[in-house]
């Protein structure tokens, strides 16, 4: 009699013990959902932090006056002078009596430089003619009409013996009209030092190589408005970064 109370004993407290067990297991599903949340509710936060830290520094930078004024201005700058030593600072002259090798002034004179590149690349000196040669003062090429400015210069009681040497305007040098327009450009090679044309010629240039073939255009025969007899000129040019 006693063996059954005590076995009916144990069947009651079996279920009771499955229960617990069973209340056991769904613990931990409980406890892991709680944790994401919060896992994501401190994710949000950190998120919304770090983006209002953000705009907070993105404002206060713009505020301070000329900060990334500056960076933009290097920037630029940078590239202005790399652009500049990109350009070629050499112009081969090809010439009816042989080459001409022009060093090209691009600190000195970098617009006119410029518009003389521009024109070597358009071909707007091949086949230039020298329509005026001057001797112990200037040969004049271009494609101008009527009265050229060398001669007009001269004709004007320019041409003295004034040789006193100028640093710009000694020999061999390479200029070009102070009055250039859109419509043409003149090619000027002094063969002497010239001081009485700084108010008209713009030097952009010098010859370092090529002096006795300005030497041989300057002796070429001429009539008396200084105009070659037999034709001479360019006939084309070539660019080079270094020679």
């Amino acid at each position: 009699m006693l063996h059954s109370s005590k076995l009916h004993s144990m069947a009651r407290i079996k279920p009771q013990a499955l229960l617990n067990q069973s209340k056991k297991k769904k613990g931990p599903a409980r406890i892991s959902a709680t944790t994401i949340f919060l896992c994501n509710l401190v994710v949000l936060v950190i998120i919304l932090s770090l983006v209002a830290t953000y705009r907070h520094w993105s404002q206060r930078s713009k505020n301070q006056p000329g900060s990334g004024l500056s960076t933009f201005e290097d920037t630029a700058d940078s590239l202005a002078d790399s652009k500049k030593y990109d350009l070629p600072g050499y112009a081969i002259l090809n010439t009816s009596k042989g080459y001409i090798t022009v060093e090209l002034y691009k600190d000195g004179s970098p617009m006119i430089v410029d518009k003389f590149l521009d024109l070597c690349q358009k071909g707007y000196f091949k086949g230039m003619p020298f329509h005026h040669v001057i001797k112990h003062y200037v040969i004049q090429a271009g494609h101008s009409q009527g009265l050229g400015a060398a001669e007009d210069w001269t004709t004007k009681g320019k041409l003295h013996s004034r040789l006193a040497t100028s640093p710009k305007h000694e020999a061999f040098m390479i200029g070009t009209s102070k009055t250039i327009d859109s419509t043409g450009f003149e090619l000027f090679i002094t063969t002497a030092p010239i001081p009485d044309l700084n108010d008209k010629i713009l030097v952009f240039g010098r010859a370092v190589k090529g002096e006795d073939v300005v030497q041989e255009i300057e002796e070429v025969d001429t009539d008396e408005h200084y105009r070659p007899k037999s034709p001479v000129g360019i006939v084309g040019v070539t660019l080079k970064r270094e020679i």
